[in-house]
């Protein structure tokens, strides 16, 4: 499988299938359902790798919400700065694809960083967010309601 293939390759929260991202977005459009995409992603160091998590959240309004994601695992990063604007590149890179390829509106790209200056992360948000925001996109930060951050926090663990 090649690398551009491989990045768009998702599963469902819970599930084992694999599956277009593009596509799968496509299909839920088709079926009519009215929803906002939210998109996010989180990074764990582990022992000799640090791995990406990159979710889409399908926010049903008034009826919960459904997530896919990707998860890559890569060489370990020690830098936070590095690793945390992994996290950014990866959320634009598949907001454009959506928007880009899907013809979906990304309503938000969650950051899963923290406004107050006390948390290491807050070093990374104002580049992070004035990128995101400079490429059209909204952007959220903690302690705002993060639902594709904290998806794909819980599936780094």
């Amino acid at each position: 499988m090649d690398g551009h293939r491989s990045a768009r390759s998702f599963k469902t929260m819970g599930g084992i299938r694999t599956f277009d991202v593009c596509e799968y977005v496509c299909e839920m459009k088709a079926a009519g359902h009215a929803f906002e995409l939210h998109v996010g992603c989180d990074s764990q160091n582990h022992r000799s790798h640090t791995v990406y998590v990159t979710t889409v959240v399908f926010r049903f309004p008034g009826a919960g919400a459904h997530v896919i994601y990707r998860k890559e695992k890569v060489p370990k990063i020690r830098d936070l700065w590095t690793k945390l604007w992994g996290e950014t590149e990866r959320s634009v890179a598949l907001a454009n694809l959506l928007r880009d390829e899907a013809q979906a509106q990304v309503e938000q790209i969650d950051l899963d960083f923290n406004t107050d200056p006390a948390h290491p992360s807050n070093k990374v948000l104002s580049a992070s967010a004035g990128y995101v925001q400079s490429l059209g996109f909204q952007s959220g930060a903690k302690p705002g309601l993060l639902m594709a951050a904290w998806a794909a926090d819980a599936l780094c663990q």
